[in-house]
């Protein structure tokens, strides 16, 4: 069994979702969203999503987790704060010695829908079906939990692997 972190980033809200990995099987465990608070410093926020971060690890004990990687905006400051969040993101497990995949949006919506055009309601209506169970409150932790499925269907490539 592997316990697998989903991440999509964002500095307003980042979600995250745990599944197990057996085989073929998979399981959802948790799933959720760290926000901050827009009223902070960038600093700030980056500091408060971190320590969120460490502490969903250190309690969920993942053994390898996976990022959704960025796209490029038409807001270039929005764009370079989603950068900032991406980057505490991919950090975060690295620290704690947990393998971070990355992986592009077309490729999670194509290993969990099939298709790489698929909507954001129709990855949240297979998410429901791939993880009987999953709750998912927000839209965040379903992409998170997205990812997680991805990387499950994708973690023997090693082309996709970063260094911990």
């Amino acid at each position: 069994m592997t316990r697998i972190l989903g991440l999509d980033p964002g500095l307003r809200v980042t979600g995250w979702g745990l599944v197990e990995a057996t085989g073929n099987r998979l399981r959802h465990v948790a799933d959720g969203v760290v926000e901050t608070d827009a009223a902070d410093s960038v600093p700030v926020r980056l500091r408060a999503l971190h320590e969120a971060l460490a502490v969903l690890i250190r309690d969920l004990a993942p053994d390898e987790s996976a990022v959704e990687e960025t796209f490029v905006n038409r807001n270039p400051a929005s764009t370079l704060k989603l950068g900032y969040a991406r980057g505490v993101v991919l950090l975060a497990p690295s620290l704690a010695g947990i393998p971070v995949a990355e992986y592009a949006a077309l490729s999670v919506k194509q290993a969990v829908v099939g298709t790489g055009g698929a909507s954001k309601e129709q990855v949240q209506a297979m998410v429901r079906r791939l993880l009987p169970g999953a709750v998912m409150k927000r839209a965040d932790a379903a992409d998170a939990l997205a990812v997680a499925i991805c990387h499950a269907h994708h973690r023997g490539s090693a082309m996709r692997w970063r260094a911990a």
